[in-house]
């Protein structure tokens, strides 16, 4: 099981609930190189293989250039990946589960290195951001495909 650190001085936790079949939701999560198509905060991904634990991927956010590494894709329910952009080490994952006939995801994240706990502040803010708009960006397009 990979988990985010819980001690890293930054993290974020959300979650939000999607009128959308957990396979629908893993869809979209799975395939990285679309990610630009329904999220506006990642400019460019490309995953270096298949969609397997240990297989690289390249994003580009409005931040930067992140190398990400993924950990456990585990199909509808779970994936996870590390990675490192500006001397931060990431921990992300993503579970995907039914609760109430719904599907619910919950995404957490975890920063730790040298410029993480010197800008904590205004990092944990920007990863909150992230954090949640990136789940918006997700039900909307989980929930534009079921209804088509």
């Amino acid at each position: 099981m990979v988990e985010i650190n819980e001690k890293a001085p930054v993290l974020a936790k959300a979650q939000i609930e999607i009128k959308a079949t957990p396979e629908t939701v893993w869809k979209i999560m799975a395939d990285i190189e679309a990610w630009p198509k329904w999220n506006s905060d990642v400019k460019k991904a490309c995953l270096k293989g298949e969609l397997k634990e240990g297989t690289q991927f390249q994003w580009k956010t409005k931040v930067g250039k992140i190398t990400s590494l993924l950990q456990k894709v585990e199909p509808p329910h779970l994936l996870a990946w590390t990675g490192r952009i500006m001397g931060i080490n990431a921990i992300h994952v993503w579970r995907i589960q039914t609760k109430n006939k719904k599907t619910q995801v919950i995404t957490e994240e975890s920063w730790e290195g040298a410029l993480s706990r010197v800008m904590s502040g205004k990092m944990q803010k920007m990863l909150e951001e992230s954090i949640n708009s990136g789940l918006q960006y997700l039900k909307t397009e989980a929930e534009r495909l079921s209804d088509s």
